[in-house]
This record gives C-alpha cells, sequence and structure tokens, in this order.
C-alpha cells in the first residue's frame, strides 16, 4: 500500500510540471524592445531613403527587414519637445515639454514637474516587469523621472546636467553599458533607450570616414557630417549585432526614428534655413522604422505617420492598454493592412527654443503644421513669430519651395480651422 501510495505520488508530482510546462510554454513572452533615435539627421540622409553619397548598409538591412514608413514626421522639430512626444505619446501641447530650456533665471529642475506627471513608456513597460535603460540625449533630469530603471545620464544641472551629460558618451565612444545590461535582463523584458548625439555635432567623425567623403568640390562641413551619418549607422549595426549574438532579434521589437531634421550649412557647421526648429519638412520629416520578426511584416509604405505612434506601437505589442487613450495610432496595424488607415490628417506644432512659461506652451508657440491626405500641409504662425500663413502641395514640392496660399485661401482657412479644431493656443 506505501509503494502505491508513492507510486500515485511521483505520478502527480510528473503530472505538475507537464502541465506547469506546457503552461508556461503556451504563455507568449513579452517583447523586448529597442528604440533607436537619430539626432539632428535629415529624412533624406541614408542609403535606403535614396541618398546618393552616404551610406548607410546596417540601416538599409534594418529597413528592408521591417515596416518602414518613408513619410514620417515629428510634432516639433526641436529635440526636447521632440523627444517628450517619443516617449509620453502626447503632443508638447499635452506633455508641456515645449522648449529646451527654461526661462532665464529659471532653475533647470522646475521643467521637471511635467515628466513626473506623465505616464511615459518605461513607466508603462515598468508596470509589467519590465526594466529599462536610458543611454544618450535625455533631458529630463535622472532617468528615473521618466520610470528608466537605470540610466547612464546624472541629470544633475550642479555638475552640468543638462541634456545627457554622460550618457552623450554612448555610441561615440562605444556601447557603455549595453552589453552589460542585456545579459543582466535575461529571464526579464527589457526597453533600451538608444539616441546617441549622432550624427549631431560637433562634427568630428573617424578620419577614415571623413576622407571617405572629402571631394574637391564639397565642403568640409558637408564631409564631416555625411561621414557622421555613416559613423551612425555603423554604432547602430554594433548594437544589433549584440541581439543577434544573444538570439534576442526574434522577440525584440525594434524602432528607429530621428528627433528632427537637419540640412548642413555648406559655410558653416551649423544647420541651415528650413531645417531644425523650422516648420518645413526638413526640420519635421524622418523616416519611421518598426522591425518584429514575424509579427510585422515588412515593406515600404508612404503611408504619413508619425512619432506620435511610436508609444502606442509599442504599447499594443506588449499588451498594454494605457487608462487614458493615446492620441496616435498602431504601426504594425497600418502595416498588417498594406499601409492603409482612415486618419488623413497630422498635426504638430514648432516651439522657441528657450521657453516663456513653463506651464503655458502657447506662450512659446512660434508656428502650428496640419498635413492633410498626405499632400496638402499648411503653416500657421503663433504667437511669437510674424510669418505669414503658408500652404505646400508637399507631394508636388516636396521641398516647399513655392507656397500655394493665393491660388488656395478657402483651403488654407479650411485647415486653419481644422488647427484650431485639434488644439487653438490661448490668446
Amino acid at each position: 500500500m506505501l509503494h502505491h501510495s508513492f507510486h500515485l505520488q511521483q505520478l502527480a508530482f510528473l503530472t505538475l510540471i507537464f502541465v506547469s510546462g506546457f503552461a508556461a510554454a503556451a504563455e507568449p513572452t513579452p517583447p523586448n524592445v529597442l528604440l533607436i533615435l537619430g539626432d539632428d539627421q535629415a529624412w533624406t540622409d541614408f542609403g535606403f531613403m535614396g541618398h546618393p553619397e552616404i551610406q548607410t548598409p546596417h540601416f538599409d538591412q534594418l529597413a528592408k527587414e521591417s515596416a518602414t514608413f518613408t513619410h514620417g514626421y515629428v510634432p516639433s522639430s526641436l529635440c526636447r519637445p521632440s523627444l517628450a512626444t517619443l516617449i509620453t505619446g502626447r503632443y508638447p501641447h499635452e506633455h508641456k515639454i515645449s522648449g529646451n530650456d527654461p526661462p532665464k533665471g529659471t532653475d533647470r529642475s522646475e521643467m521637471l514637474r511635467h515628466i513626473r506627471r506623465m505616464p511615459t513608456i518605461p513607466k508603462w513597460l515598468g508596470e509589467e516587469g519590465y526594466i529599462s535603460l536610458q543611454t544618450g540625449k535625455w533631458w529630463e533630469g535622472n532617468p528615473k523621472e521618466g520610470g528608466f530603471t537605470l540610466g547612464m545620464t546624472h541629470g544633475d544641472p550642479k555638475r552640468g546636467g543638462r541634456h545627457g551629460d554622460l550618457g552623450l558618451k554612448i555610441g561615440r565612444e562605444g556601447l557603455g553599458p549595453i552589453p552589460q545590461f542585456l545579459d543582466d535582463s535575461r529571464g526579464k523584458p527589457f526597453f533600451l533607450w538608444y539616441a546617441p548625439m549622432l550624427p549631431h555635432s560637433p562634427h568630428n567623425p573617424p578620419d577614415r570616414l571623413f576622407k571617405k567623403y572629402q571631394k574637391a568640390d564639397r565642403s568640409d562641413h558637408i564631409s564631416r557630417y555625411y561621414a557622421m551619418c555613416e559613423w551612425f549607422d555603423e554604432t547602430v549595426g554594433e548594437l544589433l549585432g549584440l541581439l543577434d549574438a544573444r538570439g534576442l532579434r526574434d522577440n525584440t521589437i525594434v524602432l528607429f526614428a530621428t528627433d528632427n531634421g537637419w540640412i548642413q550649412d555648406p559655410d558653416s557647421p551649423k544647420y541651415a534655413a528650413r531645417s531644425k526648429r523650422s516648420p518645413y519638412d526638413g526640420g519635421l520629416r524622418t523616416p519611421i522604422i518598426v522591425r518584429w520578426p514575424g509579427h510585422i511584416p515588412a515593406g515600404m509604405f508612404d503611408t504619413p505617420v508619425s512619432t506620435i505612434d511610436i508609444a502606442p506601437t509599442i504599447l499594443t505589442a506588449c499588451g498594454i492598454t494605457p487608462k487614458d487613450p493615446l492620441p496616435g495610432l498602431d504601426l504594425a496595424a497600418i502595416a498588417k493592412a498594406g499601409g492603409k488607415t482612415d486618419r488623413n490628417r497630422l498635426y504638430g506644432e514648432i516651439f522657441e527654443h528657450d521657453i516663456v512659461d513653463i506651464d503655458d506652451p502657447s506662450k512659446t508657440l512660434m508656428y502650428r503644421w496640419i498635413l492633410a491626405d498626405g499632400r496638402w500641409k499648411a503653416i500657421e504662425p503663433g504667437p511669437l513669430s510674424s510669418a505669414a500663413p503658408e500652404l505646400y502641395d508637399v507631394v508636388a514640392d516636396p521641398h516647399e519651395t513655392k507656397s500655394l496660399l493665393t491660388t488656395h485661401p478657402d483651403l488654407e482657412a479650411k485647415l486653419r480651422a481644422e488647427l484650431d479644431a485639434w488644439w487653438k493656443p490661448t490668446p
């Protein structure tokens, strides 16, 4: 009887192991998330976007394996509000991080109340057991303010903290803590923010790359910028290689976008007009890439999308529904529909570099803009701009060389009314 009881106990134990193992196997593993962010790079300046000289083989391969949206936009063409939109899934007038620096004489820490109050990607994911690492550009104080578990940046203004401090070494000086983070995260889903200050100035690429792009009839400033674009590409190749070496490719969502555009001034290290900080596509447009093998179909889509869509794309893939609905869309769903979507408007807002009022974005507003039907782009000046309204057909005129305001005044008025319905600044 005792012998029979022992066998029954063994059978029950083995059955428990089998059932538990089956349940574990059936339970889907949450995907990891890698968000790669370019810094001051034009939408044209990639091999897969058709640039005739800049070589970006790693981005080209990533684009080939991904849902690649060639007509992506950022709502704002200045880095801090743009990055805040990426991590919150909200427009700048909603998260209220509208410029890079506070009003003169105001403590930088006063600006951090907005990131503290906002849900963010690492906060949402952290509630589901994710660990997260910040590297590179980060304006919002200590990364823990934004919900990161770990970060390279200290964010202390008394020690030079402003927009990334120690984190800005990433990419330019290797991949720092990333390999160790990936090793330490085994068994836990992770979120990795890779935002190197590349190809951002200072444009000091490796000499081998600078010489590669140097030409007698080309400005050295342009040659250095081109070389920076390839240097950024090399670091992305190294980073993606870390995933592959650890068997993480298939269960990691990789996303890419830039924070804002850039057109290199041939006569100085600075950016040319109609790029960074402007309401034109030279400052606003970016390719947006999403790769998740076996889950998101690869393809090139010319559907207009926005970085407002990145947070909901990540959260949907991770099975998370925010308490308050986000304004963006799931890019995976758009890709699965062959690039089709019912949305036919994109919106954005441009602010001055230095904030006028930390709590009222209206006072720092330079422009609002709207893209209708993937074609008609209206630009409406704000309180800090003396410019006139503008209207462009960005399909026929992608570099916005001729305003059609005088020939289509009714369309401009209609789009202005739509902007007011979306967000009307306080007078």
